[in-house]
């Protein structure tokens, strides 16, 4: 699957700003509105594009504390722990690595102290045999 130069301007233009219309991602692009619609719906079918999102100010909406957290687990059980971890609200993203952990994963708390309850419910994960939290201080990039 090949994306030629159009493909590749229409996705770095959704991935700053996904709410544009379609005329208004035609216009910065300078081609025409039903060129852009089939180009988009194109990418969505063949999975390019996974979904339309947002990215929330994790201050704006009372989580003042965000960790990036290493989980160490029974290796039979990567997959089952991973999918348990990503059932809890305060758990934003997920994901299985290699490194120094076996999962990593982003965990938002309203303050320290709720993270450290957060944690503590994911403790009793089965699977879970260490966890490493480190606490971010700001986000440059997301």
């Amino acid at each position: 699957m090949s994306l030629d130069e159009l493909d590749v301007k229409i996705i770095d233009v959704l991935q700053k700003d996904a709410s544009l219309s379609y005329s208004d991602l035609a216009r910065q692009l300078g081609q025409n509105e039903s060129t852009i619609r089939k180009r988009v719906l194109t990418l969505r079918e063949r999975g390019v594009i996974k979904k339309f999102t947002i990215i929330v100010d994790n201050l704006k909406v009372g989580y003042n504390t965000i960790a990036v957290v290493g989980f160490d687990v029974d290796p039979g059980m990567l997959l089952e722990t991973a999918q348990k971890l990503a059932e809890f609200e305060e758990v934003r993203y997920v994901a299985t690595s290699t490194g120094d952990h076996m999962i990593m994963a982003e965990i938002w708390g309203k303050d320290g102290r709720d993270l450290a309850q957060t944690l503590s419910k994911i403790s009793s994960v089965q699977g879970i045999k260490r966890i490493c939290p480190s606490i971010l201080l700001e986000k440059i990039k997301e």
